[in-house]
């Protein structure tokens, strides 16, 4: 068994990898877009081929590997590596991705987790999270979700899918539905794969110069922010409102009092998070501290939480 690991985060719109080492450091990086309408078998090989190409191109062997660890933004049951569904990729469902990846890599110890699990692992051991004995990583993005890490370790629950926050309903069977196959959850109220969505309705009430018809994504939302688009900004503030009153419910289950926010949303800065707070406070009328944190892993959290799935325990 060799001494290099490679840390796989499927996200929705890439795929990227992270050649590390024994002593965690980074190697090497690559990454591909994430095909829209894929599934289980077809991202279970392109995942292989990017394996595959990272450890060519670094002149290693699948037995030089110690292991390989996969994050998807799915509901995993952990033990067995079985996807049950993908929110961000809705057609990678019911399919033994785990067992899928291992028959293909010969030799290799394949582990499947959920991304917001692997970015709290990453944040907890490296980054904002240092030192925290609880915290709640809150992931912004596409998607909607979080990663939980109770008394010093990762929570995934009875099954493995603990902390699929964004999938609690706030307004059930009312507004959009979502890859859990739900109306009215808070991801599909918050996150960037329903800007589009969002922006056309604030844009039938409000004055905008976005290009609904083009479709809006978290840059452009960001660009009419900063230029003051009406619709743009009520789109922020819906957005704000639902992760704002997310993290107020989780606080009041389980009275962790850190929470640390990564992922492409974080780009708004106090913008958006300023007001995720406010509506946070609103609510909250315990007098403690709670501190809201900016991941500090960037882009690497996916793939370094990935890596440490595989490390050798």
């Amino acid at each position: 068994m060799g001494e290099y690991r490679i840390g796989v985060d499927v996200g929705g719109t890439k795929v990227a990898y992270g050649l590390f080492d024994g002593q965690n450091h980074l190697l090497d990086r690559y990454e591909h877009p994430s095909p829209l309408d894929i599934d289980g078998p077809g991202i279970s090989d392109l995942v292989i081929g990017g394996i595959r190409q990272v450890a060519e191109r670094n002149r290693l062997k699948l037995e030089d590997l110690e292991g390989v660890g996969v994050c998807m933004p799915s509901y995993i049951l952990f033990d067995e590596g079985y996807i049950f569904l993908t929110s961000a990729l809705t057609n990678i469902r019911d399919f033994a991705m785990g067992p899928y990846l291992e028959a293909r890599l010969p030799g290799v110890a394949v582990v499947l987790d959920n991304d917001s699990n692997c970015a709290a692992l990453a944040e907890h051991r490296y980054g904002a999270g240092r030192g925290c004995r609880d915290l709640v990583y809150m992931s912004v993005s596409t998607g909607l979700g979080s990663g939980l890490i109770l008394n010093g370790e990762l929570f995934r629950g009875s099954y493995g899918w603990a902390g699929e926050t964004g999938h609690m309903l706030i307004t059930p069977d009312q507004g959009l539905e979502c890859g859990c196959r739900n109306k009215g959850c808070f991801m599909s109220w918050s996150s960037g794969r329903f800007f589009p969505e969002h922006a056309r309705a604030m844009g039938r009430k409000y004055p905008t110069a976005m290009d609904l018809e083009a479709g809006v994504n978290g840059r452009t939302l960001l660009e009419a922010c900063k230029a003051g688009d009406p619709a743009a900004m009520a789109v922020l503030e819906q957005s704000a409102y639902y992760i704002g009153l997310c993290v107020y419910n989780i606080w009041q289950v389980l009275n962790v009092k850190t929470y640390v926010f990564g992922g492409g949303l974080v780009h708004f800065g106090d913008m958006l998070f300023d007001r995720v707070r406010a509506v946070f406070d609103r609510y909250n009328h315990v007098d403690v501290p709670v501190d809201f944190k900016t991941a500090q892993l960037k882009q690497d959290f996916g793939i370094m939480g990935a890596a440490e799935l595989a490390r050798r325990r």
